[in-house]
């Protein structure tokens, strides 16, 4: 088996949920908008979210912590 290993650091992507495999992805867009979707089995990568659309949820009642779009977006109000 030939392997290829290219440094990930400095990467900007996109982490994608996938219905069908139930699991996250790592989308990575090409400036042709072509992209590459990365299996993630990295046990403690760091991450820096740079989207102003994303936002931390609590439940009070439930202690339920959510990383999900704004409430806006949503058709939420709170």
């Amino acid at each position: 088996m030939i392997t290829t290993a290219i440094p990930a650091n400095g990467v900007d992507g996109v982490l994608i949920w996938v219905h069908g495999l139930d699991r996250f992805m790592f989308r990575v867009y090409n400036p042709d908008h072509t992209f590459k979707e990365y299996d993630i089995n990295h046990s403690d990568l760091c991450v820096t979210i740079k989207d102003q659309d994303a936002y931390f949820f609590y439940e009070h009642d439930t202690g339920l912590l959510t990383l999900d779009h704004s409430p806006e977006t949503l058709g939420k109000t709170l």
